[in-house]
């Protein structure tokens, strides 16, 4: 028994040792990124310069932007402390250097400079950042980025356009190859976008680092001149409670860009010798100046430049436009610059998606049985497709003529409740508001031109819950088409049941609407015993 106690203490010791022996070596980390609190902002920076020159021989460093800032505002240094400035004074985004270089000299800056101003800055009554490797260098830092992205919409366009007394060149510019720099071109204002990409290309910086150089630039500028200035800072642009507070211009002037009032669109195919339309398919009049208004940015459907959709997605497809062909681009459902496909983004309202939801989705990519609605009617013949005036005042009578009012059938004709006892040997009879259920979609969809211009034809509006058959006064009843049981040719026909509960239940949870609830039995079935 001694003996026993004995060798317990020594391996109580023993062990004791070994944890001492791995905290001192580093192998157990107590502190693990589990256990501490996670810091979050939206100025976090993930330093990872060199792994674009290769492997990184140790882990990324997260530093968070405004707490530096901060820091260095307190002994009246600023942004050029960390950035350089080129040759027409702008800072570069990168730490302590214009560009680039090789791995050992960018490794070299920062360690340099950043442990020297730690240095520099650390006293018994001011805290500084850390000196060792360990201190930047963390396998799992306990941080997460709250950084959001800022929409730079047409309300913020306009401010700038004002600010700027509508001098597009303080903004815009593109690169002219034979002089080798950046030039204004009147005109051809386009997104930032569309040059500066997700990474740099060739001698273009990526959209991040350009924007940064660009916008911070200016507002330093703007700053030291004493005029008003937009933001500097992280937080100020990329923290979502700021976000909230910016200033939203709510009467917009039009943008200008000698964009038409409305376009036909058509193939930029050649006529035909006689005059005529060259395509199978009647060519599609679209209301420009009102989509204008519907979106946020022109880069919602001019997703790569403001030329038209044609002149990169033609009918038999070309390498500009990836090899789409205007059809495809017209009719994805998986794509938001496409027609169909924004239109089906919109189906996911909660006013829309009560039906929409289960309404027989597109096959083969393709919105199928409205094509008329789009494709409304022939070019005359003597109307040439290559003249934008004579197709756009085509187009403009196109889309007068549209109806973009919601319809139904006869108040009438319309049954104000209807009775559902088909399945009642348990409960008695469920009783369907149908008379509201009608009126409550016509009200969703009344202030919509889309909605009411795709619902112009009564009976429409009905196959939301009379689907799979054409609209009628007097639909088919549910159990025309949904038997009491699944059948073996049916498998994928729910019966008559599982139909009113999918659609009735479905419909209220896509809309959002809280009751009836539906775990509430009751709310629709009472049971025959308690009547």
């Amino acid at each position: 028994m001694r003996k026993g106690t004995v060798h317990l203490k020594t391996g109580g010791m023993l062990l004791a040792m070994a944890v001492i022996f791995l905290l001192a070596a580093g192998a157990v980390n107590v502190d693990s990124p589990v256990d501490r609190p996670i810091e979050t902002g939206a100025d976090l920076i993930i330093i990872d310069a060199m792994r674009s020159m290769g492997p990184l021989e140790r882990p990324p460093v997260a530093f968070f932007h405004s707490r530096h800032t901060e820091a260095l505002a307190k002994i009246s240094r600023d942004c050029s402390a960390c950035h350089m400035a080129d040759e027409k004074g702008r800072l570069s985004p990168k730490y302590q250097r214009l560009a680039d270089t090789d791995r050992q000299t960018v490794t070299d800056t920062y360690h340099v400079n950043c442990i020297a101003c730690h240095r520099e800055l650390a006293g018994p009554d001011r805290k500084s950042g850390p000196q060792t490797c360990g201190g930047c260098h963390q396998e799992n830092p306990a941080v997460a980025s709250t950084w959001k992205d800022l929409a730079f919409d047409k309300s913020l366009h306009y401010r700038h356009v004002k600010a700027n007394d509508e001098k597009c060149e303080s903004c815009h510019h593109t690169y002219d190859k034979q002089a080798k720099r950046l030039v204004y071109a009147k005109g051809e204002e386009g997104a930032c976008a569309y040059c500066h990409k997700e990474t740099a290309v060739e001698n273009t910086p990526a959209r991040k680092e350009a924007s940064h150089f660009q916008c911070i630039g200016c507002h330093r500028d703007n700053q030291a001149k004493n005029k008003k200035a937009g933001p500097i800072g992280c937080l100020d642009c990329h923290d979502a409670d700021y976000q909230m507070g910016i200033e939203v211009v709510k009467e917009i002037p039009r943008l200008k860009r000698n964009q038409p009032d409305a376009v036909l669109v058509k193939t930029g195919e050649a006529p035909r010798p006689d005059g005529g339309w060259p395509a199978a398919m009647n060519p599609v009049p679209f209301d420009h100046r009102a989509h204008e208004t519907y979106n946020d940015s022109c880069k919602v459907c001019h997703h790569a430049s403001l030329q038209s959709c044609a002149s990169c997605h033609t009918s038999a497809g070309k390498k500009e436009g990836d090899h789409v062909k205007l059809a495809q681009a017209m009719h994805s459902v998986t794509a938001q610059a496409s027609c169909i496909g924004c239109h089906q983004e919109k189906q996911k309202a909660p006013e829309c998606a009560g039906c929409h939801a289960f309404i027989g989705q597109p096959v083969n990519n393709r919105q199928d049985p409205s094509c008329k609605a789009c494709h409304m009617a022939p070019l005359p013949v003597g109307v040439n497709p290559a003249n934008a005036d004579e197709t756009e005042a085509f187009a403009m009578v196109q889309l007068a003529a549209r109806d973009v009012e919601t319809k139904i059938f006869a108040a009438d004709k319309i049954p104000e409740k209807v009775t559902i006892g088909r399945l009642s040997d348990r409960f008695q009879p469920a009783i369907l508001p149908h008379g509201k259920i009608v009126n409550a979609l016509v009200d969703k969809t009344r202030n919509s031109r889309l909605a009411g211009y795709y619902h112009s034809e009564a009976g429409t509006l009905c196959q939301g819950c009379h689907h799979h058959s054409p609209p009628a006064e007097k639909p088919p009843a549910c159990s025309s088409c949904h038997g009491e049981t699944i059948e073996g040719a049916d498998a994928f026909r729910p019966g008559l049941a599982g139909a009113y509960h999918q659609q009735c239940i479905g419909c209220h949870q896509n809309m959002g609407i809280e009751k009836p609830d539906a775990r509430d039995c009751n709310a629709c079935h009472v049971e025959k015993n308690k009547g």
